[in-house]
Parts: structure tokens; sequence; C-alpha cells
């Protein structure tokens, strides 16, 4: 008898509201040759999640990217905790928003929601956080 492992098939799970952006995409997807391991849902992501939770994929994933529409921000940052398994990451980009957070005077919608999404995260006993200040701002979280 041989012993040994077998690996797991590493994929990832794209959630976008544009095919005329996705399909840019899956052209480098093709050229890279790695179209076989992304999949694309196209539709709003919020059900996206919601749909891959009802599928039974609790925990499934190791990473989740956040990227998208800024009022949805904590939305997808809870559905992510549902999603991702325990010592798993969550990214979350765009959480400085080239510092409009930090200033009070500005508030329109999507500061706002990006301001309360930090708060929730930050103030979340759940997870461990660094927020990298790179760019507009990069928040990595890991679940414990």
């Amino acid at each position: 008898m041989h012993g040994g492992s077998i690996a797991r098939r590493r994929q990832v799970v794209t959630c976008d509201i544009s095919v005329e952006w996705t399909d840019i995409a899956r052209r480098h997807w093709q050229e890279a040759g790695l179209a076989d391991r992304i999949e694309l849902r196209i539709g709003p992501a919020v059900a996206t999640m919601e749909s891959m939770l009802a599928d039974g994929h609790e925990q499934a994933f190791d990473v989740a990217f956040i990227d998208a529409d800024k009022v949805n921000y904590s939305n997808y940052y809870e559905l992510s905790m549902q999603l991702v398994r325990s010592g798993g990451l969550i990214l979350v980009d765009n959480t400085l928003w080239k510092g409009r957070v930090a200033d009070e005077s500005v508030q329109d919608a999507d500061t706002c929601a990006i301001r309360a999404a930090n708060s929730r995260i930050f103030n979340d006993a759940r997870v461990d956080v660094s927020v990298n200040p790179v760019g507009d701002g990069l928040t990595l979280i890991r679940k414990r």
C-alpha cells in the first residue's frame, strides 16, 4: 500500500454584476490557463452569497475578498463570516477611502457605509484585524 495524501482542488468563486467586464476577465483567465478553476456567478453578490449558504457552503472557503459596492460592505462582511472557515481570511479593500473615512464632514453614502463596516469589523470579537495603509487601505481579517 502506498501512503500519501490527496490534494484538495482549489477553486475561486467570483461574484459580479457586469457581463461586459467579466468577459474581459474571462479572456485573461483562459490565457493564464486558469479558466477551469474560476467559477463566475453573475448577479447581486448578496443574493449569490446567500445562495451559496443555502446550498450548504457554510465555512467552505479559505479566503473572501470584498471590493464591490460600498453600501453593502457590512452585508458582505457578515455573509463572508458565515462562508469562511475558522482560521480563514477576509480581505476588505478601500477601507481608508482616500482618507474620507476620517473626515466627519464627508457624509456620502459610500463613505458612511465604509465607516460603519470598519466599526463593525474593529469591534467584532470573532476576528483578529490588521489594516494595511497601502493605497486606499486593505483590511486583513482572520476569523477566529
